[in-house]
């Protein structure tokens, strides 16, 4: 059996989850989440514990066993807790600004950067800081948007410029002058 997808989820108060076929709703004070399940995966929820069963024990089944288990945590997570990416923006003159639904970004290219904030994902830039938190309740969607937004401009090798995430350590490159002394 999967050592993953046998372990039970303990739902927090205020948190219900409803099965409807082959999909699994998670419901919780930060909003709602659709889960589909994977086939051959049967969800049963019982006194505030969700435990997943499959019916059989190939190995394609063994892994969906626990990428079922592992994506409804996630949803539970996101609708009681929700999930939070840091990025920051890093060079002389970079600087960003949310104006409405939309990340302005001056990112060292002859024209601004516009990215637009998907549904369900808010934004802030702190200005002083140059800090990005990108934040809502779908894991898989924070972490496609904070990857978007640091592919607009990955840090350089040389100098370290661009966006990073918060907890990345770049290691910068020794320059041409320096390689030949």
């Amino acid at each position: 059996m999967s050592r993953i997808g046998k372990a039970p989820i303990r739902l927090p108060d205020k948190t219900k989850v409803v099965t409807n076929g082959d999909t699994v709703t998670i419901e919780g004070p930060k909003g709602k989440l659709e889960q589909p399940l994977q086939p051959g995966i049967e969800v049963r929820v019982e006194d505030g514990v969700v435990t997943l069963h499959r019916s059989g024990s190939s190995g394609p089944e063994r892994a969906l066993h626990g990428l079922a288990r592992a994506l409804l945590a996630n949803a539970v997570v996101g609708v009681t807790e929700g999930f939070r990416r840091e990025l920051e923006i890093v060079g002389v003159g970079y600087r960003g600004e949310v104006k409405g639904r939309e990340v302005h970004l001056a990112l060292g290219y002859s024209h601004p950067v516009v990215y637009p904030i998907p549904e369900g994902i808010d934004v802030n830039v702190d200005d002083r800081a140059n800090r990005i938190a990108v934040s809502g309740i779908d894991k898989q969607q924070v972490g496609q948007v904070a990857a978007d937004l640091r592919s607009l401009r990955k840090p350089d090798a040389y100098k370290g410029k661009g966006i990073r995430y918060r907890d990345e350590i770049v290691r910068l490159k020794v320059g041409k002058a320096a390689a030949t002394v």
